[in-house]
Order: C-alpha cells, then structure tokens, then sequence
C-alpha cells in the first residue's frame, strides 16, 4: 500500500502529464528506474526529448517544488538519463531538462485540483 508522500508523488506526476499532454508531447517513460536512480517522466515532443523532475507540494513550508531541484539532484538526474539513453537506443536530436513544480490544494488528492508550474530547460 503506498503511503501518503507516494500518493501525494503520483498525483503531482498525474498534473505535469496533463500538461504536457495538453501541449502536445508523449508519453515515453513514467518511473523509470535503474540502479543509479528514477526519472519522474520522460515526454517527447518532434526530435527532442524531455525528461521533467516533478516535485509537488501541499504547501509552501518547504519552499516550492523547483527549489528542491539542487546541482547534486541535478547530476543525479542527468546521470540516469544516460543511461536511458543507452538502455532504450533513443538517438533524440536534444535532450532538455524540465521541472515541474506542482502545488496540491490542501485536502485534495486529486491532479485536476492541482497547480503546475513547468520549468522549461531548467538546468
């Protein structure tokens, strides 16, 4: 059974595939995993590849969600997407990395009552 940060976690994931969805990318990858780590979603959209860290909040006593997001967080991120990229043989003419910062209304858990904010090329 999940606990309530991996409920709160898919629900933010649920909001940023919305929007991206609604701006035209696919769907590639949605928790992929490897040794080394997991990437959150990975989109497509032409010849460029979009792997987006989501990072969602109930509230902003933490900071919000893109603050989360330090260099060595950063690193981690690019590191698993290599090997994405070796392990699935995807050849994208660029690679971008996104944020999407998602704020959950308090007492919803549902991604239509959910604020996202997208950081494109974020780092």
């Amino acid at each position: 059974m999940p606990d309530l940060r991996q409920t709160l976690g898919a629900v933010g994931e649920d909001a940023a595939l919305g929007v991206y969805r609604a701006r035209g990318y696919r769907l590639i990858a949605r928790n992929w995993r490897c040794r080394i780590g997991e990437l959150d979603l990975v989109l497509a959209r032409g010849e460029t590849l979009v792997v987006c860290e989501v990072k969602t909040r109930r509230g902003l006593r933490y900071g919000s969600g893109w603050e989360a997001v330090t260099t060595r967080k950063q690193a981690k991120i690019r590191a698993v997407t290599q090997a994405f990229l070796l392990g699935s043989g995807a050849r994208p003419e660029a690679v971008r990395f996104d944020v999407a910062s998602v704020a959950v209304r308090p007492g919803s858990s549902r991604a239509r009552s959910a604020d996202v904010e997208i950081f494109e090329d974020a780092f």
